[in-house]
């Protein structure tokens, strides 16, 4: 009888120690895995890589708004490891962002703006956003005076690797910038 409660108390703590929520393994709605959307500097990235949640959880990602020769430039990326891609990144050139306004995500060049991603390879593959595949970015706080980007993404690119569509969806970022 002893031998048997303990077999069975043995098998219940495995069962138990064991077993994880969906929470625990990534599972449940991916959205809800996100960081909120959120206007106060909370050091926050994240979107869905084809519906996978992709969460730079250092708090310390790089993001800057810069004026150079009187021309503008934002960059904000972050980094995690979802579906190979390693980091993604949203750069305006030559552009002055006002708050409430939405860019689109065209191409990488003078007075237009553009999503990139970089995969987890050794070939240092990257995609970024064109004519046919892009997206838009909507600053949602840009204030100066206490160092504060927010905004919302969404974007498409081509993986030049196995020419399928990257979809980039539900991006969120909070952080605060370098001027």
């Amino acid at each position: 009888m002893k031998t048997l409660i303990k077999t069975l108390l043995v098998l219940l703590i495995s069962l138990t120690t064991s077993c994880q929520s969906d929470d625990d393994m990534g599972g449940g709605d991916p959205i809800s895995q996100l960081p909120e959307a959120t206007q106060t500097g909370a050091g926050t990235f994240g979107c869905l890589v084809n519906g996978e949640p992709f969460v730079d959880t250092s708090g310390n990602f790089n993001a800057f708004y810069q004026q150079v020769d009187g021309e503008f430039f934002f960059f904000v990326g972050g980094d995690d490891n979802v579906n190979g891609v390693s980091e993604i990144e949203i750069y305006a050139n030559q552009i002055q962002l006002i708050e409430n306004e939405t860019y689109p995500l065209v191409a990488d060049e003078a007075g237009s703006a553009s999503g990139f991603i970089f995969y987890n390879n050794s070939a240092g593959t990257f995609a970024t956003t064109d004519s046919n595949n892009n997206g838009q970015l909507t600053i949602t706080r840009l204030d100066l005076e206490e160092n504060i980007a927010s905004g919302t993404f969404s974007f498409k690119v081509l993986n030049p690797d196995t020419n399928e569509i990257v979809s980039i969806t539900d991006g969120r970022f909070d952080t605060f910038i370098t001027q």
